[in-house]
């Protein structure tokens, strides 16, 4: 619809265009993210996603775009906890994608998305630095005092796993960091601030030699699930759906598992 608008536009005298164009300037700024002016300005789709689908995402995002000229995917990428609670709260968004199903269900339940679908899965891994100078070595070298660790505050999806993985391990940490997102938790392994972190493997590759990855058997008790829908309230529902498609197809499918996601 949007293309054939701008070609009609186009045959237009030229008086009409620029009418047209000057009434384009003095549109509002104020638009929902999901809005689009008269004038051809691009139409945007507005994506929450959890912090660990950066990357993935960041990537569909722009083969959406090439096979949606004149659409601009916008993301919002944070914690899931945080993302429910700004939707709930107003924020615009077409499509939400969470690192949990706890954290979809607060959206959910709130009316504001219905059947959402996982999409993959993902489970922690210890994160070292690459020279690892605490010699970690196994989950339980997380509860010597000595060994500073950096976990995701236990309400967003990658704390609430870290949480199960040490319960079952039967194990206490006590960090000297609580971070809000998978992301920041991984930061503080980068810089040398932590000797270790729980993060997720997509995390730990996607950092590269930064950091050294460590696999610990009690992490598939605590693998979590990841939910996509596209939400109630969008503007532009065909968009959104056509975004939740993309990335429950074979080429998003395999844009994830090459990051080191699980297929659900």
């Amino acid at each position: 619809m949007f293309r054939r608008v701008s070609r009609w536009a186009a045959g237009l005298p030229l008086a009409v265009a620029l009418t047209a164009g000057l009434t384009g300037c003095g549109s509002s700024d104020q638009a929902t993210p999901a809005a689009s002016s008269s004038s051809g300005a691009a139409t945007a789709l507005t994506v929450f996603a959890a912090a660990s689908l950066t990357e993935t995402f960041t990537e569909l995002g722009k083969t959406f775009e090439a096979a949606h000229p004149g659409t601009s995917v916008k993301f919002n990428f944070s914690s899931s906890a945080t993302l429910a609670q700004q939707i709930t709260q107003g924020a615009p968004a077409d499509v939400f994608a969470a690192a949990s199903p706890a954290t979809m269900k607060t959206v959910t339940d709130a009316s504001l998305a219905t059947a959402p679908t996982t999409f993959v899965r993902n489970k922690l891994q210890i994160a070292v630095p690459a020279d690892n100078p605490a010699k970690v070595n196994a989950l339980k070298d997380l509860a010597d005092p000595k060994v500073k660790v950096a976990l995701c505050a236990e309400q967003v999806p990658c704390g609430s796993a870290a949480v199960k993985a040490l319960n079952a391990a039967g194990l206490k940490v006590t960090p000297v960091t609580y971070e809000q997102d998978v992301k920041a938790t991984l930061t503080k392994v980068e810089l040398g601030e932590v000797d270790a972190a729980l993060v997720y493997t997509t995390d730990v590759l996607t950092a590269g030699d930064k950091v050294k990855g460590l696999a610990f058997p009690e992490a598939d008790k605590a693998i979590n699930d990841y939910p996509i829908a596209a939400l109630s309230k969008t503007p532009v529902p065909d968009l959104a759906k056509q975004f939740v498609d993309l990335v429950l197809s074979a080429q998003g499918r395999d844009v994830l598992t090459k990051a080191g996601f699980q297929a659900p």
